[in-house]
């Protein structure tokens, strides 16, 4: 029985790399769920293989947990199909969405065939991590953040280090932000003396300069 040996890297961050040996004979699913144990990602979310060209074109599609368009459509399932029976080049190539609500673009590549198995090895194996996956905003719980356990190879990551991420921008400042507070705008009326006929805001009130005008006055 062989062993195909995938590099399996972020479309977007190229210098997180994982390198995952697995079974000829094991389905697309034990791969899902093997790049999900390197990354710390959470495997139960709708995601999918697709079979692709060199240039990462995207052709066949192999899900897992597909929206009931797909499963009318008649999508191949990842829990159903082996990776040995869409492996026609040494070199195949599988472009990768992982969640599809908040999706990840991976590409998948195989890079070596190992012709024997090893007995000491349970199948699939983590053979080499390099980078610290990107961490992923939890909608249902806005306070934790989804990280991966610390990879066999770690690279500075700046943004990593500060818990810092770009794409959680968006869902922060819907959250009101997160260490961001809105400026509470109030107004002191005890401090003027308006008469009767007088507008709340007279059209001689000074604003403090760097302020923009649509602000209410202190």
């Amino acid at each position: 029985m062989a062993i195909y040996r995938f590099k399996v890297s972020f479309e977007d961050y190229d210098e997180v790399v994982r390198e995952i040996d697995i079974k000829s004979t094991q389905k697309f699913e034990d791969l899902h769920k093997a790049i999900h144990r390197s990354t710390g990602y959470d495997p139960e979310k709708s995601s999918s293989f697709y079979v692709s060209t060199d240039h990462w074109i995207k052709g066949d599609e192999i899900s897992y947990m597909p929206n009931q368009r797909k499963v009318d459509w008649g999508v191949s399932l990842m829990e159903n199909v082996k990776l040995n029976s869409l492996i026609e080049d040494p070199h195949q190539k599988f472009y990768y969405i992982y969640n599809f609500d908040r999706p990840y673009d991976f590409h998948v590549e195989l890079i070596k065939i190992i012709l024997e198995t090893d007995p000491n090895i349970e199948y699939p194996y983590l053979f080499k991590s390099v980078g610290i996956a990107p961490k992923i905003f939890d909608k249902n719980n806005p306070a934790a953040l989804a990280t991966e356990v610390a990879p066999a190879i770690n690279e500075f990551d700046f943004l990593n280090e500060l818990n810092i991420v770009p794409e959680d921008t968006e869902e922060l400042a819907a959250m009101g932000g997160t260490g961001i507070n809105a400026k509470e705008q109030n107004v002191d009326d005890d401090d003027e003396e308006k008469d009767d006929d007088q507008d709340t805001f007279a059209d001689d009130d000074d604003y403090e300069e760097g302020y923009d005008s649509k602000e209410d006055d202190y």
